[in-house]
């Protein structure tokens, strides 16, 4: 790890070393003091559901056919306002500073070049504006829902106005998880990292608690979002609302009848309430349970492109990377982002080939063989 007070040591060239994604955590360690990396790798509690969602990904087999035409194979994708050449997105990750010190812009810079799709969040260390004229790449603006519903309306409009395709709500976090690692690591953001977005916003007024009312239940939580609030966003903006971090089927059922253009089925990385399913378990219920009336996508675990694959064969129609891209952002800069997107979108291609899929619409369950238990 960098010594305090010395700037950290960043690969100008990837070595050889970094052969797949996985790769660059290493690399990225030496990049990061305590602080950023306690932050990067904290999930909740025990840290059961992070395990978990990569651990899914290892018990599904895909079984292949062969001596199939897929000459005119292609990855394209088609997502609420978005277009994309692959269906890898990059998920949103808040102060991205702690990582680069270009931060989302970095991030940016290389999902622009490559065609992919970035997902920005509200909490980003740069404003939605300074990243989107980074470059004119497909992304969609992540919105926390703020206490003062007119800052919550204001975000959304400057993510019309700076040419953000749709609104990602997320509303599995309206506190946070029981992060011991950060807890023992006393995590705080240093000097010069702060929710850029957020300059200026009025502080939220909280009223005072009685004698038996709960910090939790009283306090935090009378602000959280409700399905109210997914009917109040979707009537202030003309863009795309996609709901991230759904994971039961009944609640995806509700969503698609209040006019949700897309689900991200996500369990936030672990980062939230420990014990969650792995979002990829999740997928053929929640398939089921909305069939083509949103497109729903998967977040968590991802780290080759035969996750990809897999994802995409349990109902996903696109896929969101975190960790692994931050890793490389803090190992290499956009560099490290772009060399990670061209990984997993080759590593797909290739899944594709050997299975017998032309297309993302080839791949189904069908591709599929479950472990044994």
């Amino acid at each position: 790890m960098p010594e305090a007070g010395k700037p950290a040591q960043r690969l100008a060239a990837i070595p050889r070393e970094i052969a797949a994604v996985a790769d660059y955590e290493r690399f990225s360690r030496a990049s990061l003091d305590d602080n950023a990396w306690a932050y990067l790798h904290s999930a909740a509690a025990d840290e059961l559901s992070w395990r978990w969602n990569r651990e899914a990904y290892d018990r599904l087999r895909i079984l292949p056919r062969v001596l199939r035409d897929v000459t005119a194979g292609h990855t394209r994708c088609s997502l609420p306002g978005l277009e994309l050449a692959h269906p890898i997105l990059l998920a949103p990750v808040a102060w991205q500073k702690l990582f680069h010190p270009d931060g989302e812009r970095a991030s940016a810079y290389a999902a622009a070049a490559l065609d992919t799709g970035l997902v920005l969040s509200t909490l980003s260390s740069y404003t939605l504006e300074e990243v989107a004229a980074v470059g004119a790449g497909p992304r969609w603006f992540q919105l926390y829902l703020q206490p003062d519903r007119g800052v919550s309306r204001a975000l959304v409009e400057r993510a019309e106005r700076a040419g953000y395709s749709g609104i990602v709500f997320t509303i599995d976090a309206p506190l946070n998880g029981v992060r011991n690692r950060e807890h023992r690591a006393g995590f705080q953001l240093p000097p010069g990292v702060d929710s850029a977005n957020l300059r200026g916003a009025p502080a939220p007024v909280r009223p005072a608690l009685g004698e038996h009312d709960s910090a939790v239940f009283q306090g935090l939580m009378r602000e959280a979002p409700t399905w109210r609030d997914v009917e109040w966003l979707s009537g202030i903006t003309r863009l795309p609302v996609i709901l991230k971090g759904v994971l039961h089927p009944e609640d995806a059922r509700i969503a698609a009848d209040l006019g949700a253009a897309g689900l991200i089925v996500s369990n936030h990385g672990g980062r939230t309430l420990d014990t969650l399913p792995p979002a990829l378990e999740m997928l053929p219920a929640m398939a089921d349970a909305v069939g083509d009336r949103v497109a729903l996508l998967l977040d968590g675990g991802i780290r080759r492109g035969s996750d990809v694959f897999k994802a995409i064969a349990l109902g996903a129609r696109a896929v969101l990377v975190g960790r692994g891209y931050i890793h490389a952002l803090a190992a290499a800069g956009p560099l490290g982002v772009a060399h990670v997107i061209r990984l997993l979108r080759d590593e797909l291609e290739v899944a594709m080939a050997l299975a017998g899929c032309a297309t993302l619409a080839d791949i189904g369950p069908q591709a599929l063989l479950a472990a044994p238990r």
